[in-house]
């Protein structure tokens, strides 16, 4: 089961009401919701996305690296 991406593009994240963007696998498999503003990441089982915070992991994030001071 897929979900519809009408369905996609009216749900927000449920902590800062922003858009969510598709998160997918190698397979190209839609697995999960993810909110860039709150770099967290939520699931989504058999079909129905999981909108809770408890059950959200967070999305890894690049290392910065350090701004180096110029003498």
């Amino acid at each position: 089961m897929t979900l519809d991406h009408r369905l996609i593009a009216m749900l927000v994240c449920p902590l800062c009401k922003g858009p969510l963007e598709a998160g997918r696998d190698a397979d190209n498999r839609l697995v999960e919701l993810e909110c860039p503003a709150d770099k967290l990441a939520f699931p989504i089982h058999d079909g129905i996305p999981v909108m809770l915070e408890s059950e959200a992991r967070p999305l890894a994030t690049a290392a910065t690296p350090a701004p180096q001071l110029v003498p």
